[in-house]
């Protein structure tokens, strides 16, 4: 065959492909042959995926506790006035956030009906005006007020997509809230009153949060493949394939945009990239993860991407790590087993272990200044739990635990002030809005606190 040919058939098949891969029209959608089978497998995969999710843990675990004599100085507190994508915006930059407090639990509701016990964390809730936006496992949408009162649901699997556990998740981009899935559908619903502006199947499950930027959709697949959507008609505009990792992680990979524009993706091969958001040029692209870690490489997983001014933070498995944002250098690593995202404020970094060791450290330099144990306040039997997520308000750490507690400290000191039962599993970072903190339960409960 002559290489005219080869590069024919080629272009072909890329062709083929990526018309299938946002198909609509010829049986994905409507429950045909391929879509049964590829449902069947995934229904076979989510049930390997909970015995995976059972076996593997850390060997390795951070359990230092660090005081030194060093003043922390915080930023005055900023009112955030709606939490419209996950980490608050495309930077996942959410820094220290007005909360006058939490003494009146204003909001008690089940919304939904979560149907399966999977043990990992979900997507936060996203705000509009008064109202919350949250899923439950079934794949229902709801628009509730504070009051708990639902506004509206949607759901939009059909019957061939029961069995099969919904992840979810969403971003407010003007008047419409964007979804994306496990089962690889990415959807517009009208924000105001829940009705389906457009929708497509991707075919692939999709592994990250959606980042909005200039009406264009960001998305990491399962296979590692990076995806530009168009916001107003869900077309795909670029795309960049990677190589795929041989395990497929449950948890979320890494996704951030730049206010310049330029997109820093982590995917699950351990691979950092930033990309041109426009057109979908790389910049630059390394091996985040480095050789000391290869014993992990398999099981890589990671927080989401913070980008401050020009640093690239993000914690991993094993460690947290600051990179350049404009050369792909890095500044520096600490060895840090953590999934949850870093929260930057000034010169500090604060991240929480998966064991429950709140860490501050020099933005600057990594330099580790402070490092406590929250969750030695809980009685010892309580001890062995996750931290799910966290967020700084008016200079208090809130983290939550997924065998169902609030604990409340000094963000400063790293004291802490309270712990407060909240009685369900919590699978999802609290999130601030309005002087309001909410809490999202494993039994699809939401809960809101001023």
């Amino acid at each position: 065959m002559s290489k005219k040919n080869k590069s024919l058939i080629y272009l072909l098949i890329l062709i083929l492909v990526n018309n299938c891969s946002f198909d609509n029209k010829t049986g994905i959608w409507s429950g045909g042959k391929d879509e049964k089978e590829r449902i069947a497998k995934l229904e076979k995969e989510q049930n390997s995926k909970i015995e995976v999710t059972k076996v593997y843990t850390s060997e390795k675990t951070y359990s230092k506790e660090i005081s030194y004599e060093k003043n922390i100085n915080l930023s005055n507190p900023k009112k955030n006035l709606a939490w419209k994508t996950s980490n608050l915006n495309p930077q996942n930059n959410i820094g220290n956030l007005y909360l006058s407090g939490i003494e009146n639990n204003f909001l008690k509701k089940k919304i939904g009906k979560n149907k399966y016990d999977i043990p990992i964390i979900e997507s936060s809730p996203v705000t509009h005006n008064d109202n919350i936006i949250l899923s439950d496992d079934r794949g229902s949408i709801y628009s509730v007020n504070q009051r708990g009162k639902v506004i509206w649901k949607k759901n939009i699997y059909k019957k061939i997509y029961k069995k099969i556990y919904k992840k979810l998740t969403f971003s407010i981009y003007k008047d419409k809230i964007y979804v994306a899935d496990n089962l690889g559908f990415i959807y517009s619903i009208n924000l105001e009153n829940g009705k389906l502006v457009w929708l497509k199947n991707h075919g692939v499950p999709l592994k990250s949060n959606i980042k909005v930027f200039d009406n264009k959709l960001f998305l990491i697949n399962q296979d590692n493949r990076t995806i530009c959507i168009d916001v107003e008609s869900g077309s795909l505009i670029w795309d960049i394939r990677s190589v795929s990792s041989f395990i497929k992680s449950q948890n979320l990979l890494g996704l951030s945009v730049s206010k310049n524009g330029e997109l820093v993706l982590l995917n699950s091969s351990g691979e950092l990239q930033k990309i041109k958001a426009t057109n979908g040029m790389i910049y630059w692209s390394l091996n985040a993860i480095g050789s000391f870690l290869a014993h992990d490489k398999d099981f890589f997983s990671s927080s989401n991407i913070v980008i401050s001014d020009e640093d690239v933070i993000f914690s991993t498995s094993v460690a947290i790590f600051s990179y350049n944002l404009l050369t792909g250098a890095l500044n520096w690593l600490q060895e840090l087993e953590s999934f949850n995202t870093p929260i930057i404020d000034n010169n500090n970094v604060f991240t929480i272990t998966n064991n429950g060791y709140l860490v501050n450290l020099e933005k600057d330099s990594g330099k580790i200044i402070r490092s406590v144990n929250i969750l030695k306040n809980l009685k010892k039997k309580k001890r062995k739990t996750n931290i799910s997520g966290f967020v700084i308000g008016s200079g208090k750490i809130y983290a939550t635990t997924l065998n169902g507690y609030l604990i409340v400290c000094s963000a400063i000191s790293g004291q802490v002030e309270s712990i407060k039962k909240i009685g369900d599993s919590i699978v999802a970072s609290p999130i601030i809005s309005k002087d309001s903190l909410y809490i999202l339960t494993a039994k699809s409960r939401i809960l809101g606190f001023n």
